[in-house]
């Protein structure tokens, strides 16, 4: 069994110009469901946070003002859609569902999140598409319950965490990895633990031999005890946010080094979804898809 977060929730509408990020959440457990990757009882759906852990990474008057919806122009401008009561308790359920997928990864190995991957949110504020760090939140729970000692982010979204490294800059017992297209959002760019920026056009060859000399150094240097995997299919060369020009089967290979990298040192990882934009949205099921269909064959 591979735990999956997933809930109505995280379909509620967007203005029409704003949709095309968030109608994978309905037809990724569909698909899984339907070819048999994952089953019915794979899933479930996740609670809200409580505002106390929340703001275990953000800033108090952040979390009440997003709470109580009074941001201002220039920070709704910022997150990049119209900010309502359901949107922001989405945010909520999102964040949930990362921290009681990273609670059942540590019994069962790996767990995910349909949505999650929300690392462009900061602690004072949010950026595209992203209001609450549900990955950094949940690290922040494992490490403050004791439950693990060191943490690895291992970002490859082809946008840099930017709002995780910030949050994490001064965090010792959490290590941030970013690799990312170099000329991509965010354009002025944090500094991760380490980052690994790319060249416009990277392509399956160049990404996975960087990825395959990596790992290694990556997990000797840091030996962490848990991991958190932000496995966006923005990468793929058909992505309309995206500057690399991987295919889907080399996205698929990439997850299948970093899972393989944390089962075969048996490391609990929790995976979020991040970031899928191309223009076809069956091509970004069958990414992100790849992804479920790896960690079952794994684990």
């Amino acid at each position: 069994m591979i735990p999956v977060a997933f809930d109505p929730i995280y379909v509620l509408p967007l203005p029409e110009n704003h949709r095309f990020p968030m109608e994978k959440y309905d037809l990724l457990p569909k698909q899984l469901i339907h070819e048999g990757t994952c089953d019915p009882d794979d899933f479930f759906s996740p609670r809200p946070l409580s505002d106390s852990i929340v703001k275990t990474v953000h800033q108090s008057d952040y979390v009440d003002r997003l709470r109580g919806q009074d941001l201002n122009r220039s920070e709704i401008r910022k997150i990049g859609f119209p900010i309502s009561q359901q949107l922001v308790e989405r945010e909520f359920v999102i964040a949930g569902g990362t921290v009681e997928g990273a609670i059942k990864a540590l019994k069962n190995g790996i767990a995910f999140n349909i949505a999650g991957g929300t690392h462009h949110a900061y602690p004072t504020h949010g950026e595209a598409f992203c209001m609450l760090n549900d990955q950094a939140i949940a690290a922040h729970y494992l490490l403050d319950q004791q439950l693990v000692k060191k943490v690895l982010i291992i970002d490859l979204d082809v946008h840099q965490g930017n709002g995780t490294a910030v949050i994490f800059e001064k965090e010792n017992r959490t290590f941030t990895f970013s690799m990312h297209g170099q000329k991509n959002y965010p354009f002025k760019k944090e500094k991760s633990d380490w980052d690994i920026p790319l060249e416009d056009h990277t392509n399956d060859e160049v990404y996975l031999n960087i990825l395959n000399e990596t790992l290694p150094k990556l997990f000797n240097r840091v030996d962490p005890d848990f991991v958190f995997y932000l496995s966006g299919v923005d990468v793929v060369a058909t992505d309309r946010l995206g500057r690399l020009a991987m295919s889907v089967e080399g996205c698929k290979k990439r997850d299948e080094m970093v899972l393989e990298y944390c089962y075969q040192r048996s490391i609990p990882v929790q995976c979020s979804m991040g970031g899928g934009y191309s223009k076809d949205i069956k091509l970004i099921i069958e990414a992100h898809a790849n992804t479920y269909r790896v960690a079952q064959r794994i684990y």
